[in-house]
């Protein structure tokens, strides 16, 4: 399956509240768009959306893929809980997609993918012997496992220490190399390091950022990566008072 190009345009509103008014989000193809902005502006929202899932409001608009296909069948979803039966140890988790759409299992991959997160160890514990940090990894992988075309990532690593999410950033940019990816996050430094295209999402809608002339993943410690990082959190500081220009 290819990996389209998506374009999301429209409103959207949660009862009286407008979370957001004539936005266009353009979701590059076969590359990482990362979407940034504070808690509560609708980021997972447009998320929910693309994912074809109830939003819990009213979304008048339209999503279209470059090639004009349906996204239906083409998306994997990662949301910011890591929404892991309690019932299924590591393993069984990490291919429960594969299971639920009665598909032959590739364990071998499935097990691979395990060893890559880090969690060989821990195949067969279930998710209350697990920390926080291993549980979102196990996620990581079973979304992996999914291997679509488009992947929709909210707040991946968030709930893991800042060496761990380096490494899984690592993973997974690798792992999902020629996919569409829309990765949501609240995190400068993870949008200045991952993506090819970021745009800030504020009270007054989208704005592109500028980007780096290095290619995605960028080291962390890099000059160009620091400072779009630093640009990047004077622009959500600002909100919608300032624009890229000025904090520039």
């Amino acid at each position: 399956m290819t990996a389209p190009g998506i374009t999301l345009r429209g409103s959207y509103a949660h009862g009286d509240k407008v979370l957001f008014e004539n936005l266009e989000l353009r979701v590059e193809p076969g590359c990482w768009t990362c979407l940034l902005g504070p808690s509560g502006i609708g980021k997972s929202t447009l998320l929910r959306l693309l994912a074809g899932l109830d939003a819990g409001g009213d979304f008048e608009g339209d999503i279209v893929t470059d090639d004009g296909l349906p996204l239906s069948g083409r998306i994997a979803y990662m949301a910011q809980s890591d929404l892991l039966p309690p019932w299924l140890n590591v393993r069984k988790a990490v291919v429960m997609g594969n299971k639920l759409r009665g598909e032959n299992i590739d364990w071998e991959c499935a097990d691979a993918l395990i060893e890559s997160v880090g969690l060989s160890g821990h195949r067969h514990k279930r998710p209350h012997e697990l920390s926080g940090g291993m549980r979102q990894r196990v996620a990581l992988a079973r979304t992996l496992m999914e291997d679509r075309p488009i992947a929709l990532l909210d707040e991946p690593f968030s709930a893991l220490d800042a060496r761990t999410r380096a490494e899984m950033q690592e993973l997974a940019h690798s792992a999902l190399a020629g996919k569409t990816v829309l990765l949501v996050t609240h995190e400068p430094g993870e949008a200045a390091r991952l993506g090819s295209r970021i745009d800030v999402m504020t009270e007054v809608g989208l704005t592109a950022f500028p980007m780096p002339a290095a290619s995605p993943i960028r080291r962390a410690d890099d000059v160009e990566t620091l400072t779009a990082q630093s640009l990047l959190l004077g622009l959500l500081r600002a909100g919608s008072a300032v624009s890229v220009e000025h904090i520039a």
